[in-house]
């Protein structure tokens, strides 16, 4: 009995332990997060659903957007600025988001807006930005129910396939000038982080979940 009692304590013992490193990992990745984020600008795109065609609307109206905004802005617009044209031009977005979905045989409805979300640790080239709350340009597609897709609108970090893309030297550029030295080395060495979710730990955390994982 005593070595079963013992084992148990050890067991114990781990897993608090490894339920406490967890909780330390978010905290700093969030504490990161919150002094990089007044300077980027994510982008945030929810499909109307998982089907196969739903998803693959999603990237559709994912690239006419990015190439749109990149094109009628001009390479060299600052964040604010970034953010006044997607405030400005918020409804003709939308539209041509729309106009461009019944192209496709589809009528949903494309809503975009300027707000805050919580995001996970994400991999851009050689850039891994940490999870936590940032403004994002977010579009929904239809409901909205499917799973997502999200990049870095400013500074431009934006790829297709972020897995084999190579930030440019322009955006790591302006991050650079942007936010602390020491929090750039962070994002530039930092290899990412394989998050575990375990419900617990959002319970003793008190943290908000992030959105979705799953990327399409």
């Amino acid at each position: 009995m005593k070595i079963k009692r013992d084992l148990f304590l050890c067991i114990t013992c781990l897993f608090l332990a490894f339920i406490l490193t967890l909780t330390n990992e978010r905290t700093n990745d969030e504490a990161l997060a919150a002094r990089i984020a007044p300077d980027i600008l994510r982008f945030h795109v929810l499909a109307n659903s998982n089907t196969s065609e739903d998803q693959s609307l999603k990237l559709k109206v994912r690239t006419m957007l990015l190439n749109t905004i990149y094109e009628d802005m001009g390479e060299h617009a600052s964040l604010e600025e970034t953010k006044d044209f997607v405030r400005s031009h918020q409804y003709i977005l939308e539209k041509k988001a729309e106009r461009f979905m019944e192209r496709f045989g589809y009528n949903y409805h494309a809503n975009l807006e300027l707000t805050t979300c919580y995001f996970p640790t994400k991999t851009y080239g050689d850039m891994v930005f940490p999870c936590g709350t940032y403004e994002a340009v977010r579009v929904i597609i239809g409901k909205g129910k499917g799973h997502n897709w999200w990049c870095v609108l400013y500074p431009p970090l934006c790829f297709v396939d972020s897995s084999y893309a190579v930030v440019p030297d322009s955006s790591k550029q302006i991050l650079k000038q942007s936010i602390d030295a020491a929090d750039y080395q962070k994002l530039k060495m930092e290899k990412p982080k394989i998050h575990i979710r375990i419900k617990l730990l959002d319970l003793i955390t008190e943290k908000k979940i992030p959105i979705d994982s799953r990327k399409q």
